[in-house]
């Protein structure tokens, strides 16, 4: 009885149903990643918050290319998600708890977004063995693992939960090292191209726009500012022709580029991503419009 009455009362936190919390929290520990077909790689423009809860098109994108990617032969044995909102300095660190936190990292919103919760276990396992394997593109040092500090941000919950609402597979989040060229994180995105054939589904969580100072509340998807879609546009040209490589020198594109990220973590995640694709595969962009004006919602799927 003490046990149904726990789960009754973390289903009611998590939103999750007895069932979907009941799966997760029996997960398997995920040892090692095991060889498998190649998974693919995806961008996901994340934009508000309040689209983990609002049903909206954006939200509704998410739940039916989680339900596709579960219906392909082979399901990811673990989701790697880089965020905008984990920074680090001095390096690059990966989660190795084996129940990572929701985190609540943002204010101003109604208390329905923070009840939410995602209980994915995580991989410490995993964890310690990727972070001898991946390396610092400055130092070649082995990357270094969180145990307690860090989990699962908005970033990366705020897409996972309507994507994959069980809970069920294992998520680890790897930070962005801030102090760092744009070109070093498109590096460590390339190490971690091999990992997609070995179960994992790489994730990167960001916009590729971003400027909240610009924002308009109330404009419809298709409006935007001029600068807003010049960036957007040549972010999806570079994309559509396989010049990824491209992508890490956007701050070329001088005010264009410093208008759509007066600082460029939202954009960062999308080096990751498109380090980890090859220039061979098409992408598939989606979600393809703007929220308040100034965050671009695109997003992409190679694989």
């Amino acid at each position: 009885m003490q046990r149904r009455t726990t789960l009754a009362t973390l289903a009611s936190l998590t939103g999750l149903s007895m069932t979907s919390l009941s799966s997760a929290l029996a997960a398997p520990v995920l040892q090692a990643l095991k060889p498998s077909a190649r998974m693919p790689v995806l961008f996901v423009g994340h934009g508000s918050p309040m689209n983990a809860i609002e049903d909206n098109n954006w939200r509704r994108s998410w739940q039916a290319l989680g339900t596709e990617l579960l219906a392909r032969t082979e399901r990811p044995q673990l989701i790697l998600c880089v965020s905008a909102h984990w920074l680090t300095r001095g390096g690059w660190q990966l989660t190795g708890m084996a129940q990572p936190r929701t985190i609540h990292d943002f204010g101003g919103f109604p208390q329905a977004l923070f009840d939410q919760q995602y209980p994915a276990p995580g991989a410490p396992a995993v964890a310690q063995s990727l972070a001898k394997e991946l390396s610092s593109p400055a130092t070649g040092h082995a990357l270094e693992v969180d145990e307690r500090e860090w989990g699962l941000d908005h970033g990366t919950w705020s897409v996972l939960k309507p994507m994959f609402p069980q809970a069920s597979i294992p998520v680890m989040q790897l930070s962005m090292d801030y102090s760092r060229a744009p070109a070093e994180h498109y590096a460590l995105g390339q190490q971690l191209r091999k990992l997609r054939e070995r179960g994992v589904l790489i994730v990167g969580s960001g916009n590729i726009v971003h400027n909240l100072r610009a924002t308009r509340r109330g404009t419809g998807q298709q409006e935007a500012y001029d600068w807003a879609v010049e960036f957007d546009t040549v972010v999806q040209d570079q994309v559509k022709k396989g010049q990824l490589d491209a992508l890490a020198h956007f701050q070329k594109l001088g005010p264009t580029a410093q208008l759509s990220h007066p600082t460029h973590e939202h954009y960062l995640p999308l080096l990751y991503a498109a380090g980890a694709a090859t220039t061979t595969e098409m992408p598939r962009f989606f979600n393809t419009g703007f929220q308040s004006a100034s965050i671009s919602m695109r997003s992409v799927l190679w694989g």
